[in-house]
């Protein structure tokens, strides 16, 4: 299938949050400082996880991969939509709204299927500590982060080129601050049910599979963990697993709400409120989550800062 313009629509309109045209300074204020916070988050975790010996296990590397993802998933929305709250002129032409929506699909299935690799991870180490070596390998784990980032191609092109191959007969204004598929599907003049249909196998196949696959994993590590018969070894599991297991909830129990309906009721609003939730707030979160309750990346973070410092004053 391929993309053709079927209509005179070259460009669209990012309605964003020109509602409230009050709150668009200290909605960039708020914004841009989330943004900020996401990126030297996510940036320290790539940089202490890579640099400190002590976190070269496949924990990190899979929170390493966790942190990229992140940074390429905020990066194709945030910029454009912190440009947007300060200028008049909100307009995306067809092929940025398309690359926008592809790039999203993109980093969002990657993340789910990366988001399973690492309850998979935790499950071996628990579950089954004395051959989590030998089956977490180097190997292993580059062939699972593989996987997961390239899982994103065929679920990014299919519904990029769908969506693009729909006739768009106007008005051109998309009730969103990015272009996702929600609402451009309510741009288009053509019947979209099929699409529906296709965008609900999608969400089961790469966003709910890889829940339930998650949950298998946890309802194994938790049987696990309430059988160890040291209450220091209990507590020291879970705490390996809630960091992940808190991530997974934010990403999950809010994205599932908007890709199971895509023509749902909510309103305009409540979409966008919705959809900051897991394109803003949680990449800002998920590097606070997994440092704040982690012994070792706190203590990476320390020796990393503290090298630095004291290169800098030789």
């Amino acid at each position: 299938m391929s993309i053709r313009n079927h209509t005179t629509v070259t460009e669209f309109i990012l309605v964003g949050f020109s509602n409230h045209p009050n709150l668009q300074v200290p909605l960039f204020l708020i914004f841009l400082g989330v943004y900020t916070i996401t990126l030297t988050g996510n940036m320290l975790i790539i940089l202490v996880t890579s640099v400190d010996p002590a976190l070269h296990s496949p924990m990190y590397f899979f929170l390493r991969n966790l942190a990229s993802l992140e940074i390429g998933f905020t990066l194709v929305i945030v910029p454009k939509m912190l440009v947007n709250l300060l200028v008049e002129n909100k307009i995306i032409s067809f092929a940025g709204c398309a690359s926008q929506l592809y790039f999203f699909f993109f980093f969002g299935t990657a993340e789910c299927c990366l988001l399973t690799a690492m309850a998979y991870d935790r499950y071996v180490a628990i579950c089954n500590p004395l051959r989590y070596p030998d089956i977490m390998n180097r190997r292993a784990c580059f062939q699972l982060a593989v996987v997961s980032w390239f899982s994103g191609f065929p679920v990014a092109t299919v519904q990029m080129t769908w969506i693009f191959s729909l006739p768009f007969c106007g008005p051109n204004q998309v009730n969103h601050f990015f272009c996702d598929a929600p609402p451009m599907l309510e741009l288009s003049c053509a019947d979209t049910s099929l699409f529906e249909i296709e965008a609900l196998t999608a969400t089961v196949l790469f966003v709910m599979f890889p829940f339930l696959l998650i949950l298998v994993s946890y309802m194994r590590i938790i049987t696990t963990i309430l059988r160890m018969p040291s209450e220091e070894g209990r507590r020291k599991a879970f705490s390996t697993c809630s960091s992940h297991l808190v991530a997974v909830t934010l990403f999950y129990g809010t994205a599932s709400s908007t890709y199971f309906r895509p023509k749902s009721s909510y309103s305009p609003d409540t979409k966008k409120l919705i959809s900051l939730s897991y394109t803003v707030v949680t990449p800002m979160l998920n590097p606070i989550i997994y440092s704040l309750r982690n012994k070792e990346v706190k203590g990476a973070l320390r020796r990393t800062l503290g090298r630095k410092l004291f290169l800098r004053k030789m």
